[in-house]
């Protein structure tokens, strides 16, 4: 039975669709809608399925704060979050071409934090409407000071990454002074958005990381396209025609305004950028990074992580950045093990 299969949708143009990789984004939109109604049915109040479905038909009943107002927009929100970082992991890991490697790694979490706190400790926050363009800024700053900083001749992957290990922690030096100098009230605030957190959070937040990931579209139909030769060897994959350079730059950009939208609608929630490219690219046993399936592991992962950290311990509701931490550091020594053997 072939693997792949060539769709003509017109006589000038053909597709490559890799069967596996069909088949694993049909169960994961499947998994993705039953978390996405568990998570609705679930808390404090259990409403039944046929409850939640009459309140969002209707708008109407005794359940409709809790299901209309309350969790489900903090579920599109974590579903979308959650796609948005499995696609910037997963362009990010693709540039390095490095398992290790995320949007986190590069500095990109660590500049929106930065500037979220300067933001919020010198008292120079913006309008509420216009505060999440705040870590946005900050996450695409950081990233390219390391772009700037790992352009020798050429972007080298090993040395992208590990000069986003020392911007991100020169970046962490800086939240810890300001964090440590601040009012008691404003350290709070930042220690809420440091955690990284759905609570509270809804289609404000939803809106604009929504439209950015259907701008984005047109790109990452392209970044599909042109990744592949990424994972040869510079040198062959120019001789294939292909701009090296400029590739990477391009899916760069992409990722980190990904990473950095996702960001700034919910603050820093580690992990889940590493994690969900290299869960999909087992799932479907491609050579190459799948971006849909990134996507929807990504949104799958935090779903289900934030309906864990509401419901493990209640009342107590755990910050789901916590949550993602407590379960990815375990995965990234796993990982790191794995490579040292293989290395050997």
């Amino acid at each position: 039975m072939k693997a792949r299969t060539v769709l003509r949708p017109t006589p000038t143009t053909s597709l490559l669709l890799h069967r596996r990789s069909a088949a694993v984004a049909l169960v994961l939109l499947g998994l993705l809608a039953a978390v996405m109604l568990a998570a609705a049915c679930l808390g404090q109040t259990y409403v039944s399925p046929a409850e939640v479905w009459h309140t969002l038909r209707t708008g109407d009943g005794p359940h409709a704060l809790v299901v209309a107002e309350l969790r489900v927009p903090r579920i599109v929100l974590g579903a979308l979050v959650g796609a948005a970082l499995g696609l910037a992991g997963a362009l990010v890991q693709t540039v390095t071409r490095n398992p290790l490697a995320s949007p986190d790694v590069i500095g990109v979490g660590h500049g929106a934090a930065a500037a979220t706190v300067l933001a919020l400790a010198t008292g120079a926050t913006p309008s509420p409407g216009a505060m999440p363009v705040v870590p946005v800024a900050g996450g695409l700053a950081a990233a390219a000071l390391v772009y700037v900083l790992a352009w020798r001749h050429g972007l080298q992957p090993s040395r992208f990454v590990l000069t986003g290990v020392g911007i991100g922690v020169a970046l962490s030096a800086v939240v810890q002074l300001y964090l440590t100098d601040s009012e008691l009230e404003a350290a709070e605030q930042i220690k809420l958005w440091l955690t990284g957190s759905l609570n509270g959070r809804g289609y404000e937040q939803a809106g604009p990381l929504a439209a950015v990931l259907l701008l984005s579209l047109p790109a990452l139909g392209w970044a599909s396209r042109v990744s592949p030769p990424l994972g040869l060897d510079p040198d062959t994959a120019s001789a294939l025609g292909v701009r090296v350079d400029r590739v990477r730059l391009g899916l760069t950009v992409l990722g980190v305004v990904l990473a950095a939208t996702a960001t700034g609608a919910a603050g820093p929630i580690g992990f889940v950028a590493l994690t969900a490219p290299q869960l999909a690219r087992r799932l479907t046993r491609t050579p190459q990074l799948p971006l849909l399936n990134a996507a929807l592991t990504g949104a799958v992962v935090l779903v289900a992580a934030d309906l864990a950290a509401r419901t493990l311990l209640p009342p107590l509701e755990i910050p789901v950045g916590a949550l993602t931490a407590l379960v990815g550091g375990p995965y990234l020594l796993w990982l790191l093990g794995r490579r040292t053997r293989t290395a050997r």
